[in-house]
């Protein structure tokens, strides 16, 4: 069927729907009609189709622009909520790494602190040779910092920091440890047990318990580090506490530690010191730093002046003429504390003098015959605690 014969049909149809039509009005008693032609008809139809098919082109129309206007509006907060979340990881960054400097300047306040209570240099830079060269790795572990690596790759500096500041603590702890155990090998050469005095030490401590906050952040290297030193603090102030010096200045002694025969009875007895002879006044010197527990009398002993030096260790000096020290004072080794006499169970002016721990009396030929390599250990701890002190 061709187009003509289509349109001719369509025509057809059109025009059955759309007769034409006759419309009578009676008005004042007059009838008039109107006549609706079928084209008029048509153009009407027309007309109205036009008419529909404009609203409802205008409605989908409308209907695509409100859809576009909530493609756009749910892009721009697509937008927002990613630049939002862009804000947020920034946010996290920067905090990660003020966290981390944070973290890494406390460690810093710690092992200044540190120095300065076992060494006493403060603001002293450590030596080139201990610290090593700022490197990505360390020896021993992984610190609790290394977890944020991925939080915060910007940081790599930081963790540079950390990676020195670990190195050093490891390498120093090993320097600390030798220190330590050479004054460990000095106090056994008194025939002393450093392990005892260290328990002896354990037994007399106490105080309120105040968490401390910065614990969280340090590495294995800083706990073994403060634990060495503390090792080296405890052990090096023992050996100091050991009394090496002479009491008097009397080059010889008249009686040894240990069994004799009662220069009284002439029965056998045991002497608990060494009796060092000289002339009435001669000054008496403490053996030790300490400090002065008991200045008065004792039954045998006469006018007595007892020094404490911490660990259980004491010592005695009897039969004196006099006092120069009072009780409660510090005393350093070698400061006079007594005048040499004869009171007492007493032949003649002479000291006698006593060593004892926890109560025991030893002998003390060993704390006053001591080798040159001890002496020299005892030197350096005396000049560092020294040192700790006056800037303390």
């Amino acid at each position: 069927m061709g187009a003509a014969a289509l349109w001719a049909g369509m025509t057809a149809r059109c025009s059955k729907l759309c007769p034409e039509r006759e419309i009578f009005l009676r008005s004042g008693g007059q009838v008039k009609f109107i006549r609706i032609s079928r084209g008029a008809q048509l153009a009407t139809v027309g007309l109205l189709s036009s008419a529909l098919i404009g609203g409802l082109g205008l409605s989908l129309s409308m209907a695509a622009n409100n859809a576009e206007i909530e493609q756009e509006r749910a892009a721009l907060a697509a937008r927002d909520k990613a630049v939002a979340n862009s804000a947020s990881q920034v946010e996290r960054y920067r905090k990660s790494v003020d966290q981390l400097a944070q973290e890494l300047q406390e460690r810093q306040d710690f092992m200044d602190d540190l120095y300065r209570t076992h060494f006493g240099q403060e603001g002293a830079a450590p030596a080139g040779d201990v610290v090593g060269k700022a490197d990505s790795g360390t020896r021993n572990g992984t610190s609790k910092l290394d977890t944020k690596i991925s939080v915060a790759p910007e940081a790599a500096p930081l963790f540079r920091i950390d990676a020195r500041q670990r190195r050093f603590a490891a390498l120093l702890t090993d320097a600390v440890r030798h220190r330590a155990d050479k004054a460990a090998a000095a106090i056994r050469s008194f025939g002393l047990n450093p392990d005892s005095l260290a328990r002896t030490a354990a037994r007399a401590q106490g105080g309120p318990f105040v968490p401390w906050e910065g614990q969280d952040v340090l590495p294995d290297e800083f706990e073994k580090l403060a634990q060495a030193l503390s090792r080296m603090e405890f052990l090096e102030g023992s050996l100091l506490a050991i009394p090496s010096g002479k009491p008097t200045a009397t080059p010889m002694l008249s009686s040894s530690y240990g069994y004799r025969s009662d220069p009284f009875n002439g029965h056998a007895a045991f002497h608990a010191g060494l009796d060092f002879p000289g002339s009435m006044g001669q000054p008496i010197l403490a053996a030790a730093s300490g400090k002065v527990s008991f200045v008065g009398q004792r039954s045998g002993y006469g006018n007595v002046v007892e020094v404490t030096h911490g660990n259980g260790i004491l010592t005695r000096y009897a039969h004196l003429s006099g006092f120069s020290a009072r009780v409660g004072q510090q005393v350093a080794r070698g400061d006079a504390i007594a005048r040499m006499g004869s009171t007492g169970r007493s032949t003649g002016p002479h000291l006698h003098f006593e060593v004892r721990v926890n109560g025991n009396a030893i002998n003390p030929r060993r704390f006053l015959e001591a080798r040159k390599d001890v002496l020299q250990i005892q030197q350096v701890a005396t000049a560092r605690l020294a040192d700790v002190g006056g800037r303390g």
